[in-house]
């Protein structure tokens, strides 16, 4: 399975202050806004990344996605939970904003947010 990137997601009702903070102190740049999501990256390294949530983020049946994994090949891993009788929290979908996912949890109930970019 080839991994581009995991990132923690962060549950926050304080969006403004938390970019703020990552910014400012870690001195992450916003590499993506649409308002109740954004991700900041590190300028020395693009996969060093945090996402910022506000509230419970939609379309995932009120659960909070701890965790995102992006993967080269979504179709692949989504199959590859299939047989190995995973439970799928939110199935496979081609979602407004660009990105191909579905969702599981691990052995701890952690939500998994696997995912893809959508080729332009």
């Amino acid at each position: 399975m080839n991994i581009r990137r995991i990132v923690p997601d962060i549950v926050t009702d304080k969006m403004e202050a938390s970019k703020k903070f990552y910014s400012d102190f870690f001195e992450l740049k916003l590499a993506m806004d649409l308002g109740w999501v954004a991700t900041l990256i590190s300028t020395s390294n693009e996969t060093a990344q945090v996402t910022l949530v506000k509230g419970v983020p939609p379309l995932s049946n009120d659960l909070t996605i701890a965790l995102t994994i992006e993967v080269e090949n979504v179709d692949a891993v989504y199959q590859k939970a299939k047989d190995a009788g995973l439970k799928i929290i939110y199935p496979m979908t081609d979602e407004p904003w660009g990105v191909r996912r579905f969702h599981i949890s691990d052995p701890n109930g952690v939500v998994i947010n696997v995912m893809t970019h959508l080729s332009k």
